[in-house]
């Protein structure tokens, strides 16, 4: 059979692209093996931020004397919580099925496991299908590291653990990226014991020091225990779950062992080979800044492509190629800012450069630093674990990145991403007239710690 346009996976760039694509006159074909909606929407973004909500209301349950109110026992209803959960994936994930239903006849979805036979054919369920266009957006999955033990284990990713019927006793975390820490504060607030593990120094390893220290503090106020610089020798089964030995000796005993030590392309059962396209070391899809791939006529998006792994990447891969396939820009993926927020309370958000990048790199910068403790707004409200930094171009003042710290940091990154997208001075964050008391107020003062914005 053939069509314009096929599209394989429903992730954050497939499903628009296809409903785009046939609102402007192309006939499409839309693929997915597993769930629609891909990773965002099944396992991501809308299961874990539903979870970490919960969590977060039943710290603010528990601490609220600080603030003059009596609580009382916070008890957990974990089922009440995977409901709500599973309820928030089915709203999201129906909506994705009703959007493609609705696209009309010149979008079709079929259900199944699309693999490359030839140059721009697939097959799927048995049939064969070619276009002119097509375009990967199959996605990655969690990393099984070669750990010693670790096939003898029931360990958990971050899909497995939502699935959980009941809370851990001792959940133990290997890895202390995004993933790690969000998962552990999650489950620490919900009642479990927690132990977070990483070979690095530090928690958010690419983060600056100062930042990972701000997040550990927290961490350790609320009783997690964090073994870092500490690489995992091995993993056994115990009486009560699970051993992790450590490389220096020391044992821990958990009920419960999560891995979250990275994640890797959907490609390996893709064919890829079959159709020309070129793979790296890591088996990420190697693409230009048109996204086109090494076969010619196939496209790739989303975190097959090896970018950051975030889902505004993917919808925004998709606005890109979407207006280049029916020639209405030029625009590239390159020269793009990415922004990130790890959930985690405090959130960890940044855009651009860190100090540690900018001095690897022997980029000039200037600093400026300003903690939440410093902020009426975090004050008046009990906030006041973070720190807000900016690093600025010496001659043209442009911001060269900026990391947050502290509450509501995923949304207070997005001045600095507005201005950087606007090649916009620095100095439009002096002038500007911010509201107080807000968080944001933060954000001007940190800028105006650098010294050619210090107030005489």
């Amino acid at each position: 059979m053939t069509t314009d346009v096929i599209i394989i996976g429903s992730g954050q760039a497939g499903v628009p692209l296809a409903t785009r694509l046939a609102a402007a006159g192309r006939r499409v074909l839309i693929v997915e093996r597993q769930l629609l909606g891909g990773t965002c929407v099944n396992t991501g973004c809308t299961p874990t931020k539903t979870m970490i909500a919960s969590a977060r209301a039943a710290h603010v349950a528990r601490t609220a004397r600080h603030l003059g109110v009596e609580v009382g026992a916070v008890r957990i209803e974990f089922s009440t919580v995977v409901a709500r959960k599973e309820a928030m994936v089915r709203r999201w994930r129906d909506g994705v099925e009703k959007r493609l239903r609705g696209a009309g006849e010149r979008l079709a979805l079929r259900e199944g496991h699309a693999r490359f036979t030839g140059e721009r054919e697939i097959e799927v369920n048995g049939e064969r299908h070619r276009a002119d266009t097509i375009i990967i957006n199959v996605g990655a999955r969690p990393v099984h590291p070669p750990l010693d033990g670790l096939p003898s284990v029931p360990w958990l990713d971050n899909r497995r653990i939502m699935q959980l019927a009941e809370l851990p006793a001792h959940l133990v975390v290997i890895g202390g990226g995004y993933i790690g820490c969000e998962f552990g504060q999650m489950f620490r607030r919900f009642g479990s014991k927690v132990s977070i593990v990483d070979e690095s120094a530090h928690l958010l390893s690419r983060e600056d020091d100062d930042v990972s220290l701000e997040i550990e503090r927290v961490f350790r106020n609320e009783g997690i225990d964090l073994e870092l610089g500490c690489a995992v020798k091995s993993v056994a089964k115990s009486d009560a779950g699970v051993t992790v030995a450590l490389a220096g000796g020391k044992e821990i005993r958990g009920t419960h062992l999560l891995v979250a030590t990275g994640r890797r392309p959907n490609t390996d059962d893709l064919g890829c080979d079959a159709a020309g396209i070129r793979l790296d070391a890591k088996g990420f899809i190697t693409v230009d800044d048109q996204f086109r791939t090494s076969a010619a006529g196939v496209y790739a998006v989303g975190d097959v492509t090896g970018e950051p792994q975030f889902t505004h990447v993917s919808w925004d891969d998709h606005r890109i190629l979407f207006d280049r396939l029916l020639g209405r820009s030029e625009r590239t993926r390159a020269g793009r800012h990415y922004p990130y927020t790890a959930y985690t309370d405090p959130q960890v958000a940044g855009v651009g450069l860190n100090e540690r990048q900018a001095r690897a790199r022997g980029i000039s910068y200037e600093l400026g630093k300003y903690s939440f403790g410093h902020v009426a707004r975090a004050i008046e409200t009990d906030e006041t674990a973070g720190l807000i930094k900016v690093l600025i171009d010496p001659k043209s003042e442009r911001i060269l990145g900026a990391n947050i710290v502290g509450a509501e940091a995923g949304e207070l990154i997005h001045v600095f991403v507005a201005l950087m997208q606007a090649g916009a001075s620095a100095r439009a964050i002096v002038d500007a007239e911010f509201v107080h008391p807000a968080f944001a107020e933060g954000v001007q003062s940190a800028v105006m710690q650098i010294d050619r914005f210090k107030l005489a």
